[in-house]
């Protein structure tokens, strides 16, 4: 596999408060796994992906003020402390060690939280969404838990590289819901998985092969939610700087009401060790599963489990009382029994 030169990429990363919130409860992080160099200083800002590769990552935290905080800028650092101390070490860096590397991370932050949780009452509940892509030659990795998303952008076309861990997108896949009405719904925060709540996790790791111009987009719900998938490719057209359109997001996503907080991270793609765009090789959601990958288990050496929790995360930035969102996944889960 080639991890070497080749690859540039220029980068930003902005998060705003919004219009309605009175504090930040997201975080975003950039690094070069490299040169082991992190948050976004102007060496960073345009650097070439080494052979160790690149690092991005958004979180929405959730638990209130200061717990909301702690568990995005926590996850943040524990799943870069870890990368750098273990795929730091790694003899020879290949793209499916990364992949196991990012999923180990994730749940090692997880672990982390619960912990921090557990020994601490007054922040318990704390929780956070992670969103985190790293790169190496033309490989791009992606790691998520929660909600907050991934974008491609290709040849003026936007896709999403993830799928959210949420209520609606379980109502869409079980054909209860159209992807327009679970946009559109009061619901669509209510999360399914996060860092911290519970011991173990789920990590869905996807891949993607990266082209020559293509764009990530990194962002939380707060501009997901208000922000659709073809403007942001507008935003961040092949000639746009990338922190003029990080800005441009924030701001477009603030003059839409500002419900939440608003984080986004671009990174622009080029250079000879990428391939001109494909049209037989579209961009997508595409689960990453390998040998490598399946052997690695929880943090607390279990086994995965096989789906993701039926009982929905409890009062999300402020909805209504539990029992009615379980009630609603009941509903769900006799839906899908019905069809099959």
């Amino acid at each position: 596999m080639n991890t070497g030169a080749g690859v540039r990429v220029s980068l930003s990363g902005r998060t705003d408060l919004g219009q309605t919130r009175d504090h930040n409860e997201d975080t975003f992080l950039i690094a070069d796994l490299t040169g082991e160099v992190s948050d976004l200083t102007t060496e960073l800002r345009d650097h070439a992906v080494g052979p160790r590769g690149s690092l991005f990552l958004v979180a929405d935290g959730m638990g209130g003020a200061a717990a909301g905080d702690l568990a995005s800028s926590m996850a943040a650092g524990e799943i870069l402390d870890y990368l750098k101390r273990v795929w730091g070490d790694d003899a020879e860096p290949t793209g499916p060690l990364l992949a196991r590397r990012m999923r180990e991370a994730v749940e090692h932050a997880n672990t982390r939280l619960h912990e921090y949780a557990t020994a601490h009452p007054e922040v318990r509940g704390m929780g956070t969404t992670a969103t985190a892509a790293a790169v190496i030659g033309q490989d791009l990795y992606v790691a998520q838990i929660g909600d907050s998303r991934a974008y491609l952008i290709r040849s003026g076309t936007a896709t999403q590289l993830t799928r959210d861990q949420s209520l609606t997108q379980r109502l869409v896949e079980a054909g209860e819901l159209t992807e327009e009405e679970a946009e559109a719904s009061e619901r669509r925060n209510i999360i399914l998985q996060a860092l911290g709540p519970d011991a173990s996790v789920r990590v869905d790791v996807s891949h993607q092969v990266l082209r020559r111009g293509d764009v990530l987009v990194l962002c939380s719900d707060g501009l997901s939610s208000t922000v659709k998938r073809q403007e942001i490719a507008e935003a961040v057209g092949s000639d746009t700087d990338v922190g003029l359109a990080a800005r441009e997001l924030i701001e477009v996503a603030n003059e839409r009401g500002g419900a939440d907080n608003i984080t986004v991270v671009v990174a622009r793609f080029d250079g000879p060790g990428l391939a001109e765009p494909d049209i037989t090789d579209p961009a997508g959601y595409a689960p990453y599963e390998s040998a490598e990958l399946a052997v690695v288990g929880s943090p607390q050496g279990q086994e995965d489990p096989e789906v993701l929790p039926e009982v929905p995360l409890a009062e999300r930035k402020g909805l209504g009382p539990w029992p009615w969102y379980v009630l609603l996944v009941g509903m769900v889960v006799l839906g899908v029994i019905l069809l099959l």
